[in-house]
């Protein structure tokens, strides 16, 4: 598997996103939703699956896009082809803020786990799949993290996290307990599973949730501070419900606070 080669720089600091660099003939293919602006002579094209298997007869190409419905992802990706002489430029932003990160599969033994909704974006001829687990416990009670996405190739790959990003760097036998919506991504040497947090008083009243994952290495590991679960759930939590007053940001005088602040929008 070749994938081709791309070049890319990343731009901003809290709403980041990257620039891919094609040369003619190059291509890229990303997630419906993650396009931001592209040059003259790109073409933008819809595939089935991810555009890896093209050599592959048609009952090929239906499982492995089909693989991505189980990560509740579409059957189509869109790649972007130069078509033009030189080098054009096409880029693909953050869904919320956070950080982009840069994963080159060819230093990762050619294959990534990430979180289903983590991948952004990856040269043309990186396979996305699914990373199917054989533990009984992550499938049913792994939460956010029980169906993971594997990228797989010797090209890059491009994956997003929430807030901001940690990596650890983890030697082997080295375990790092983590809550499951923060896991990012991790290396495939890092073995993963799910683990039942324990106590009376944690399961009741914890407020974390009954399981978190434990990531033994060796490996690269990437959290996020800020999951988009639980963004949206604050969001909704904060949010006007059934026509009510909204949630006071902060002020200790509720509603006359808001008269007070300055940001009220009739």
């Amino acid at each position: 598997m070749n994938a081709h080669e791309i070049d890319y720089h990343i731009y901003g600091e809290e709403m980041q996103y990257v620039e891919i660099e094609l040369d003619p003939q190059e291509a890229v293919v990303a997630e419906a939703g993650s396009f931001m602006m592209m040059d003259t002579d790109i073409k933008m094209d819809t595939i089935f699956g991810d555009g890896s298997n093209q050599e592959t007869g048609v009952l090929g190409k239906l499982f492995s896009a089909g693989k991505r419905l189980l990560t509740g992802e579409s059957l189509f990706m869109t790649a972007f082809l130069n078509v033009g002489q030189g080098k054009k430029q096409v880029s693909f932003a953050s869904p919320y803020p956070g950080k982009i990160v840069p994963i080159d599969l060819s230093e990762k033994g050619g294959k990534f786990i990430c979180q289903k909704d983590a991948f952004l974006c990856a040269a043309k001829g990186v396979s996305i799949g699914i990373e199917f687990s054989k533990r009984l416990g992550r499938g049913l009670f792994g939460g956010e993290g029980f169906i993971m996405q594997k990228l797989e190739g010797d090209g890059m790959a491009f994956v997003h996290a929430g807030g901001t990003m940690a990596k650890k760097v983890l030697a082997p036998g080295e375990v790092l307990k983590v809550d499951t919506g923060c896991i990012v991504g991790f290396s495939h040497t890092v073995d993963y599973d799910i683990e039942f947090i324990g106590g009376i008083r944690n399961t009741v009243f914890g407020g974390e949730g009954l399981f978190f994952a434990t990531l033994r290495g060796p490996g690269t590991v990437y959290i996020q501070s800020l999951p988009f679960s639980r963004l949206a759930g604050r969001v909704w939590a904060a949010a006007p419900k059934g026509g009510g007053k909204d949630k006071g940001e902060g002020s200790i005088l509720g509603g006359l606070g808001d008269l007070l602040d300055g940001d009220n929008r009739f």
